[in-house]
């Protein structure tokens, strides 16, 4: 227990309400100040601890013997008395260690969610760092977040990416603003493409090419609790000088601009 005003405001309390009772009882009759006894071994207890609270419970039982054998309503029982005296003690001891317990726990909990915090927010740092998009969905297709690399390459403001948008809504974004190197007929079936692919939470890879000419490897990812995490990793060099000009015709074929289901998925997300 550290030595401060936490640690002496429950004890203190104790004292202060044995004595004034003790000091009142000799002008008029003052009933059991157990109650407040209870009361403040509680205090003690949600302020520093139990060490703090065993301490008012000690001073409680004290202080309620002494105001035991000074009471001058009723006369001095010996068996009614420690009777008393005795389930003063049990309660204030129960009520010391319970009051202790929750607040070691609670505070546990809190230094975890610090730590999960700071574990949480070096990571962020971390992937602000990287040259790969990242973007984490909730169940329900919800940006929780969104990293520096994709706002970058599809020049997504600071306040639309924090305020969680759905990824159709990035999408969307990307056609708005010409992010993306395709014919603007295709466009609807290629978003169409990309959230159906995200719902079913298919990873295969997809090359993205971008209007600046970056390629962007797509790849979607299934998350334990339901999410998704989106990885855009650049490799504008490795396809601008690998693929085979023979493969065109392939490439294109993924576009499937006459996809009529994808269409009406589309819709459905909107």
């Amino acid at each position: 227990m550290r030595f401060g005003w936490r640690a002496i405001c429950g004890p203190a309390l104790t004292a202060a309400i044995a004595l004034l009772a003790i000091l009142l009882d000799r002008y008029v009759a003052v009933p059991s100040p157990a109650p407040l006894f209870v009361c403040s071994v509680a205090l003690a207890g949600a302020l520093s601890g139990f060490t703090s609270a065993m301490t008012g419970a000690a001073l409680a039982v004290i202080g309620a013997a002494l105001f035991v054998l000074n009471h001058r309503a009723v006369p001095f029982d010996p068996t009614a008395d420690l009777v008393q005296l005795g389930l003063l003690a049990a309660t204030v001891a129960a009520t010391a260690g319970i009051t202790g317990l929750m607040r070691q726990r609670l505070l546990g909990t809190f230094a975890a969610e610090r730590r999960s915090h700071a574990t949480a927010a070096r990571l962020s740092a971390a992937l602000d760092q990287v040259d790969i998009g990242i973007v984490l969905l909730d169940a329900e297709t919800r940006a929780e977040f969104i990293n520096r690399a994709f706002r970058d390459y599809f020049a997504v403001p600071d306040d639309v990416a924090d305020g969680k948008p759905p990824f159709i809504a990035l999408m969307y974004h990307g056609r708005d603003t010409g992010a993306f190197e395709l014919p603007e007929d295709e466009l609807g079936t290629f978003i169409a493409q990309r959230m159906e692919m995200v719902r079913i939470g298919d990873a295969t890879p997809i090359n993205i090419n971008l209007r600046g000419g970056e390629v962007l490897r797509f790849v979607c990812t299934v998350l334990p609790d339901g999410g998704r995490m989106l990885s855009y990793t650049p490799v504008t060099y490795l396809v601008r000088h690998t693929d085979a000009a023979s493969r065109a015709d392939y490439h294109r074929s993924l576009r499937d601009p006459a996809s009529r289901k994808l269409i009406r998925y589309l819709r459905v997300v909107e």
